[in-house]
């Protein structure tokens, strides 16, 4: 075990270092000047020369190497940045300064993963809460009336665009219905705003990425679940004359959940690499929102940032995933 997870960090370090080359180097060699942001900050007119004078200062005369080694330096003992001939201190890891704010991009990202957790943990809760009993229901009606009816009823949900569901979602529970508890949304810091404020706030984008979310985990629990019950060992289960509930959730569940907990462990890495339309529809400002902001106005530190801060997040959750394999189906074997 020790030496597999050793190995798939070593194999993460190594996609994660790929990753940060390849959106360097889309940067480096876009379509357009990196500069061209912070020109059209400082600058109330057109940028003239001034683009090749900050292009100079950010080292885009330098080769591309010797800026990527010097972008990784800072990771580890940090650096100083100039932008816009101003110079910025960046402690380690330095993920760069946002041209927008002229602040770490670090600061800001710290600052922005609490309200991404809470809503991929409130999502990812509802996630399984619903799919996975209703998915198991499902299964063991298999071809009855209310098999049919949650099959069709959970098809038609997943086959409207996400965004749409969940904007939807808002207008009818605050504007067309006006429920008090759907009144405000957004991210409110348990501590400073209280527990209640917290939860009323996130309350909404749970319930939409819940009920969108569990259609998924419905289809996928119940698809196992029929194929488990269908197994030798079920037979011989019944045959024995196990109880049908033992039988249900102590054998075929936990047989079931492997296929489960592999789009379990993507879904929730994506979820805390940034849902941008739900932060973005219920007006949550975590990562995906900060993202959004950052590409509509070309801040590239930022953009990178999470670029990267989605790669580490999707591998620690696969490695996370594959480690849950073995304890779930003992058949399965790290090696």
């Amino acid at each position: 075990m020790f030496a597999y997870v050793v190995k798939r960090l070593i194999s993460g370090v190594l996609v994660v270092t790929l990753v940060s080359m390849a959106i360097f180097l889309l940067f480096w060699y876009g379509p357009s000047s990196p500069a061209q942001p912070i020109c059209d900050r400082e600058t109330s007119n057109r940028c003239g020369n001034k683009i090749e004078l900050y292009e100079k200062t950010l080292g885009y005369d330098n080769p591309v190497y010797e800026e990527y080694g010097k972008y990784v330096k800072g990771v580890f003992v940090g650096r100083t940045l100039t932008i816009a001939s101003n110079d910025y201190e960046c402690s380690a890891p330095c993920l760069g300064v946002s041209y927008r704010t002229k602040q770490p991009v670090k600061e800001e990202l710290v600052k922005r993963i609490p309200a991404t957790f809470s809503v991929a943990i409130g999502g990812a809760f509802l996630y399984l809460l619903f799919g996975v009993p209703i998915g198991v229901a499902a299964a063991r009606r298999r071809g009855s009336i209310t098999d049919k009816a949650l099959v069709s009823s959970f098809l038609f949900i997943s086959s409207i665009p996400y965004y749409l569901f969940a904007l939807l979602t808002w207008l009818y529970l605050t504007i067309t219905f006006e429920i008090p508890l759907f009144s405000e949304t957004g991210y409110f810091s348990p501590i400073k705003d209280g527990p209640w404020a917290w939860f009323s706030g996130l309350f909404l984008a749970w319930v939409a990425l819940g009920i969108f979310g569990c259609t998924q985990y419905t289809r996928f629990t119940r698809g196992a679940m029929v194929e488990a019950l269908s197994e030798d060992y079920i037979r011989t289960a019944k045959s024995k004359g196990l109880p049908t509930r033992t039988i249900v959730y102590k054998h075929g569940l936990r047989a079931a959940l492997v296929p489960v907990v592999t789009i379990f462990g993507i879904d929730f890495g994506t979820l805390l690499a940034g849902t941008i339309f739900t932060e973005r529809i219920f007006e949550i400002q975590g990562i995906g929102w900060w993202s959004l902001q950052a590409v509509q106005g070309r801040d590239l530190p930022v953009v990178q940032a999470t670029a990267l801060f989605s790669a580490v997040v999707l591998i620690i959750s696969n490695l996370l995933v594959d480690i849950v394999y073995s304890v779930l189906d003992p058949r399965v074997r790290l090696s």
